[in-house]
C-alpha cells in the first residue's frame, strides 16, 4: 500500500498536511493509517482528520481575513461609518452651538471651527467638546480614504484605473472581496448598490434601475440621461472583465482602458447627432 497523506505527520502538523497533501487515486485511508501507525482504530482516523480538517479551515480563514482584499473592504465601509458619523453628529453640534449663540454655521466645517472656541462654561465645554470628537472622527474618515486611494491599486491594479480608487473598493467590499465581484455577471455588477430598487421592480412596484453604485462614475454621471443606461452597461461590462484580469493575474492591461473610452465616446456622440 502507498503512503498516505498522513505519512510522517505530527498531531500539530496535520492542518499543513491537509491542506497541500494530494493523491492521484482512492485509497482505503482507515486501513492505511491503521497499518502506519497514524491511529490506533478506524475511528480514531476519523478523529483526526476531523481535527486536522478543522485546524486547516480555520488557518485559510485567518489567512483570507489578512487578505489585502479583506483589508480594503474593511477600510472602506469603516470609512462610510465614520463619514456618516461624522454627519450626523455635526448636525447636533451645529445645533447646539446655535442655540448658545457661538457663532452660525453647518457641516464638519462647523464643528472644527467650534472645536478651537474657548469655553466660558460647563456647559460650552461640553458641546465644544463634542465638536472635537465629530471632526476627529471626520479626520479618521479622511485618512481612510488616503489609505484606500494608496492601497486599490495595488490590489486591483485595473479596476482601480477603470472606476477610480474608491469606487473600485466599494465595489469590491458590496461584492465582499475582489474574488467574488470577478466572479459576478456584468449585469449584476451594473446594480450593486441598488439592491432595494432591484427588489422593488422585482416585486413589481418600480422600474429596473439601470445602475447602482456606478452612477457616480463620470462615464455615467457625465452623459445624458437617455444614454446613462447604455453608458452603465459599457462601463458594467469592463469593469467586470478588469476584476477578473485583477483577481486571476494582476496584469495591467491599459488597453482596456482605450477600449472603455472608445466606447464611451460613441455613445456620447449620440447627443451631437440629436
Amino acid at each position: 500500500m502507498s503512503e498516505g497523506w498522513f505519512a510522517g505527520v505530527t498531531p500539530d502538523d496535520g492542518a499543513r498536511a491537509v491542506r497541500e497533501g494530494r493523491a492521484d487515486a482512492p485509497e482505503d485511508w482507515p486501513a492505511l493509517a491503521v497499518e502506519s501507525g497514524f491511529a490506533d482504530t478506524r475511528e480514531g482516523y476519523y478523529e483526526r482528520l476531523h481535527d486536522a480538517s478543522v485546524a486547516a479551515a480555520s488557518e485559510e480563514v485567518r489567512e483570507r481575513e489578512r487578505a489585502d482584499d479583506a483589508q480594503l473592504v474593511h477600510a472602506v465601509r469603516a470609512m462610510d461609518d465614520a463619514e456618516r458619523v461624522a454627519n450626523e453628529l455635526a448636525e447636533r453640534v451645529a445645533e447646539w452651538g446655535g442655540s448658545l449663540g457661538i457663532d452660525e454655521g453647518a457641516g464638519v466645517e462647523y464643528a472644527r471651527e467650534l472645536a478651537g472656541h474657548e469655553p466660558e462654561d460647563p456647559v460650552e465645554e461640553r458641546a465644544v467638546a463634542l465638536a472635537s470628537r465629530t471632526a476627529a472622527v471626520a479626520d479618521e474618515a479622511d485618512s481612510l480614504r488616503g489609505f484606500i486611494e494608496r492601497t486599490t491599486p495595488a490590489v486591483a491594479p485595473n479596476l482601480a484605473v477603470l472606476a477610480g480608487p474608491v469606487l473600485a473598493a466599494r465595489l469590491i467590499a458590496l461584492a465582499g472581496g475582489l474574488g467574488e465581484l470577478a466572479k459576478k455577471p456584468s449585469g449584476t455588477l451594473q446594480v450593486l448598490g441598488a439592491e432595494d430598487a432591484l427588489f422593488a421592480h422585482l416585486r413589481g412596484h418600480a422600474p429596473s434601475p439601470k445602475h447602482g453604485i456606478i452612477f457616480t462614475h463620470e462615464y455615467v454621471r457625465g452623459t445624458r440621461p437617455e444614454d446613462r443606461g447604455s453608458a452603465a452597461r459599457a462601463l458594467a461590462g469592463k469593469l467586470t472583465i478588469v476584476a477578473r484580469v485583477d483577481h486571476y493575474s494582476g496584469d495591467r492591461r491599459p488597453e482596456l482602458d482605450d477600449e472603455l473610452d472608445d466606447r464611451i465616446a460613441t455613445i456620447r456622440a449620440r447627443e451631437d447627432e440629436t
